[in-house]
């Protein structure tokens, strides 16, 4: 217990370690926020500004013009339409103005400068339209009397579809930002692991040297110590996911208690890989964290942190790399207890990533294990 409040103590007062493992990430989940908070702005539809030259043909086809205005009204309409003459429509084309104007008549024509999406919505709305009318005409052209029900119908459109989730959580690709932001936070708990490791190795630090001539045995003061990062890096991370949840009103779907599971996975995982690299490397304090965080920014940018698409390619593409980094894991790990209401896929990814943190703290023992200094 001595050892491990001193050990505590250190490592509070690493403020530039506590920087980069708390407060960095929540800086970049601050600019995430205000970045998609924009994007989502600029997703809202605009209705489509269109014109219709309101000539004799137009004015007799009550049907056409009544089917037109009711899409042209309301907060969600499609087109911002206006009536007006061919001059006047050919005008506001010219200057684009509007995306396209309308020719009523037996079939309606629309006139367009190019092509595009409010191109493209018009067209749409005059073919399901003129497929209407045809279906409608060959009703009545069997039975007139019907006229009323049909139109009672038509007015009266259902939809039996419904979008939902299996979990329940609405499908958002923006959460897989700030998800694969949290698995980052997890792996950089690698500078823990990386720190304690140094402060055993006694060829690399003062400490190191005062440490392994101490009376306790090295392994036995490693692994006190490593309960100290751990517990650091965990209360860091569950601190992130509450001001994830809290603050930005990020959704972590209603398994909570798997939430906090996954935190304190991916924190041992972060910090034993961080213990693993640096037992590996044979190299100065700088040549490790340049590993750790070459490894733990590609592993953020093959789980979709920097583009979000880049973690389906992966998937689609080379589909074991997803499984051979565990950064991913955790990300979809998180991902899946979203929108998922199964555990399969949830379990795969923590099997694996159990098994990686296996692996990080084998290696790690048997590398430390047998170093041996023959003087100090």
């Amino acid at each position: 217990m001595h050892i491990f409040k001193t050990r505590l103590k250190c490592l509070l007062r690493d403020k530039e370690m506590l920087f980069w493992s708390l407060l960095f990430p929540v800086a970049l989940a601050l600019l995430f926020n205000i970045a998609f908070s924009n994007l989502n702005a600029h997703d809202t539809f605009e209705p489509v500004k269109l014109a219709v030259v309101a000539d004799e043909s137009y004015l007799q086809d009550a049907a056409f013009r009544g089917a037109l205005r009711n899409v042209s009204t309301g907060e969600s309409r499609i087109f911002d339409l206006q009536e007006t003459e061919l001059a006047a429509a050919r005008t506001m084309l010219r200057s684009n103005d509007i995306s396209g104007y309308i020719l009523a008549g037996d079939v309606p024509t629309l006139i367009t400068s190019g092509t595009g999406l409010g191109p493209s919505i018009a067209k749409t709305f005059l073919d399901s339209y003129l497929q209407m009318q045809s279906s409608v005409n060959s009703i009545l052209a069997k039975d007139p009397s019907s006229y009323e029900e049909l139109m009672d119908r038509l007015n009266a459109r259902l939809s039996y579809t419904k979008e939902v989730s299996p979990g329940g959580g609405e499908s958002n690709p923006v959460l897989n930002y700030f998800y694969s932001l949290i698995a980052m936070t997890c792996f950089y708990g690698a500078f823990f692991g990386n720190r304690e490791v140094l402060d055993v190795q006694a060829n690399l630090s003062p400490l190191a040297a005062r440490i392994s001539v101490s009376p306790v045995h090295k392994l036995k003061s490693f692994l006190y110590s490593m309960c100290a990062s751990l517990l650091i890096n965990a209360a860091e991370v569950l601190l992130f996911i509450l001001f994830l949840a809290k603050v930005l009103g990020i959704d972590f779907g209603e398994d909570t208690g798997l939430v906090v599971l996954t935190a304190l996975m991916g924190s041992f995982t972060g910090v034993t890989f961080g213990a693993f690299i640096s037992s590996l490397v044979k190299k100065d304090e700088n040549v490790k964290i340049g590993v750790i965080i070459a490894v733990s920014m590609t592993g953020s940018f093959l789980a979709g942190m920097m583009y979000g698409e880049m973690k389906y390619i992966v998937q689609q593409n080379v589909p074991v790399l997803s499984y051979l980094n565990p950064i991913n894991l955790l990300t979809d790990a998180f991902y899946c207890l979203y929108y998922y209401d199964t555990y399969t896929r949830y379990a795969v990814n923590m099997g694996i990533l159990a098994t990686f943190a296996v692996v990080f703290c084998l290696g790690t023992y048997l590398v430390i294990r047998r170093r041996k200094y023959a003087g100090i």
